[in-house]
């Protein structure tokens, strides 16, 4: 934003002869030729040429002529502040509508200080705000994430007496939404008359709940906004939507929202449809995501990037490189995101070769400068391929400091390789980052246990007692019949829990018949066999299993989102649930994507 400081060294123009102030019109029909002439403008010079006419037909007294000439200025996308601030100067008295102008166009080029100091001057001057001056103020306060003077504009919403006006109270819900606030958000929301609660107010008040990632919270506003007999759909509510199925991994919904976009829009744009294929990747159905992809008439980089991430999530390689290959042909040049989708496919597929080989081409053929997420990439890469050692001295010779993502990933990979030496070096490391974190000796402990190493594993447990750390438990989400539900392990306090235990029991008793035995090392707490085993047995991805399978019809598949990796336990258990139920299980973790069916897992057993 240029400042109005430069104001000085602008001019205004000179009049110039013109046809038009030769024509012999009264005062009325030259404003209306004003207009025309402004209407017509496509550039800053056609503008001043404009603004010449009316100096030579003396309209600089016209409200309704200087109104517009300093709105088409401010507000145009080839406009000028500077030039606008010039012109307004000039007015000897400027009205509500010229200062609500000059303040939108301050805002429109993120200019807060500059709008606050001319609702300063328009009150000094006892010109009254009104309820356009509000929405721009409190849009800036918005996306400057500005609360203090958002709550201050409020008070004075009040003040003026505009508070029942419907414009105002969207702007605070948006204004309260984006700067965290989502409680005052709310309140402006119930506090509005049913009547005046039109599609923008339900908008804000989704994105604002969106923004904090209450995603539950947004699809439960949606289903109440779509029982309303007088909606439309508007794109910006239904990529919030799209966005809240995407991460609750709320299938069925997400179709209905489809469903929604196909009725009510004449046709999906770009985003639309992006959007779209990256709810059905990250719910789980591949499938549609690569039939709503393959259909797509226009694509963008955005479009690439999500199908790469998504086929790299699923364990799909060769098919996420083949879709890169595509992107190049097309002419789209790759970013550091799109990479970031590449690598990951390269390590979820165990393509170590084609990893390097693409790391370097990012560098030299494309001039990115690989960030710590590249790099966490590669670290994955060659940690999964059994590569430890090689990993290692590929962390020590970053141009970075590795940080307690890098050296965890490493962890887990020397316990699944079970390089107890060079593990115990990573840990060190990690500690040193974080000292506070209980992932870390959680991952220290399993990897003993699985080396069975006994004392260190009570080492290590008793050195997390002693500091009071405790693995966070994890949850898991399921929807079933349009709702969604969310299970938190160890905790059978929920309504929903009603007929679980009696299920969970059930489905052990079948597993134990096909020689399942629960591993028990991953149980940090120092309590007796029994009882480790009864809290494996409460997991959230188990429990959330179990309520898919008392509340959905026999043969019909599951999916669950769960918060964080999936644990060597809970993957065995969920392979042999699909075997014997005859049921395809579909498990979103931290990290990808596990199809299981028949026993088997789309992951081969390599997550």
């Amino acid at each position: 934003m240029v400042g109005t400081s430069v104001h000085q060294n602008l001019f205004l123009p000179q009049p110039q002869d013109d046809h038009h102030c030769r024509k012999a019109i009264d005062f009325s029909s030259r404003e209306q030729e004003c207009i025309s002439l402004l209407k017509k403008c496509k550039n800053m010079e056609e503008l001043k040429q404009s603004h010449c006419v009316i100096l030579k037909l003396g309209l600089v007294l016209s409200p309704f002529c200087t109104g517009n000439l300093v709105s088409t200025c401010a507000l145009s996308d080839w406009g000028s502040m500077d030039y606008a601030c010039l012109i307004f100067k000039q007015l000897d008295c400027p009205n509500s509508f010229e200062f609500n102008t000059m303040i939108r166009g301050h805002i429109k080029d993120m200019n807060l200080e500059e709008a606050v100091m001319l609702y300063d001057q328009m009150l000094e001057m006892g010109i009254k705000p009104n309820n356009f001056t509000y929405p721009s103020l409190l849009k800036g306060c918005a996306y400057l994430h500005r609360l203090e003077e958002g709550m201050q504009f409020h008070g004075h919403v009040f003040k003026i007496g505009v508070q029942d006006d419907v414009f105002v109270q969207n702007s605070l819900i948006s204004m309260y939404g984006k700067c965290g606030e989502i409680k005052n958000s709310c309140s402006v929301f119930e506090q509005m008359d049913d009547t005046d609660k039109s599609l923008a107010s339900w908008s804000a008040l989704i994105a604002a709940h969106a923004s904090k990632e209450m995603w539950s919270e947004c699809l439960s506003l949606f289903n109440e906004l779509s029982s309303q007999k007088c909606w439309r759909a508007e794109e910006s509510v239904l990529v919030s939507v799209l966005s809240s199925c995407t991460s609750l991994g709320a299938l069925d919904l997400g179709r209905s929202t489809h469903g929604f976009l196909i009725k009510n829009l004449s046709g999906l744009n770009v985003i639309m449809e992006t959007s779209l294929l990256d709810m059905y990747l990250k719910c789980g159905s591949l499938t549609k995501g690569l039939s709503i992809f393959e259909r797509m008439n226009v694509k963008n980089q955005w479009s690439y990037s999500v199908m790469i991430s998504g086929l790299a999530f699923h364990g799909c390689g060769t098919k996420a490189l083949s879709v890169f290959s595509e992107m190049l042909e097309q002419g789209f040049e790759p970013d550091e995101v799109v990479y970031v989708g590449v690598l990951t496919a390269c390590s979820h597929a165990g393509l170590v070769h084609e990893g390097l080989q693409l790391f370097e081409k990012m560098k030299v053929e494309h001039q990115i400068e690989p960030t710590i997420h590249h790099y966490g990439c590669l670290v994955d890469l060659m940690g999964k391929a059994g590569k430890v050692r090689e990993a290692f001295e590929f962390i020590k010779n970053m141009p970075m400091e590795a940080n307690d993502v890098l050296w965890y990933s490493l962890l887990g990979a020397c316990r699944v390789h079970q390089d107890v030496e060079l593990g115990e070096k990573v840990a060190e490391k990690l500690l040193q980052l974080n000292p506070q974190t209980a992932s870390a000796y959680v991952m220290l402990s399993n990897m003993y246990a699985k080396a069975r190493k006994w004392e260190h594993v009570a080492l290590t447990r008793g050195e997390m007692a002693q500091k009071g750390l405790t693995k966070t438990p994890g949850f898991s989400f399921i929807q079933v019949k349009r709702k969604v539900y969310k299970f938190v392990s160890n905790d059978l306090l929920w309504p929903q829990s009603e007929g679980i235990p009696d299920m969970v029991y059930q489905m052990e008793w079948q597993l134990k018949f096909e020689g399942y035995s629960p591993d028990t090392s991953e149980v940090l707490l120092d309590v007796d066999e029994e009882e480790k085993r009864e809290r494996l047995s409460r997991h959230s991805q188990k429990l959330a299993i179990a309520f898919g399978m008392i509340h959905t019809s026999q043969g019909s598949p599951i999916s669950i989102v769960r918060s964080m990796r999936m644990c060597k336990d809970c993957h065995t258990y969920t392979k042999m649930i699909s075997s014997i139920y005859k049921r395809r299980i579909t498990v979103r973790d931290r990290n990808r994507f596990h199809h299981f069916e028949d026993g088997s897992c789309s992951c081969n057993d390599h997550w």
